[in-house]
């Protein structure tokens, strides 16, 4: 499970630096980790501030310039 988690980070992680195209595998892993936050922000309120960096931010907004080939 750990091991699978890391996984999200490191590609979403490495589409930010450049390292890894931006693709569906990015997006979906986005997704996932959003998924967990809100959780977590379900959990305790004590997550309620935290939020993804602005690079994320704008990986999300820029979903709809990915070109598919």
């Amino acid at each position: 499970m750990i091991e699978m988690e890391s996984n999200h980070f490191q590609i979403v992680g490495k589409s930010i630096s450049g390292e890894r195209a931006i693709d569906e595998q990015t997006f979906a892993s986005l997704e996932i980790l959003g998924e967990r936050l809100e959780r977590l922000r379900d959990l305790d309120p004590v997550f309620g501030d935290v939020t993804f960096s602005p690079n994320v931010g704008e990986l999300k907004a820029s979903k709809g310039a990915v070109t598919v080939s």
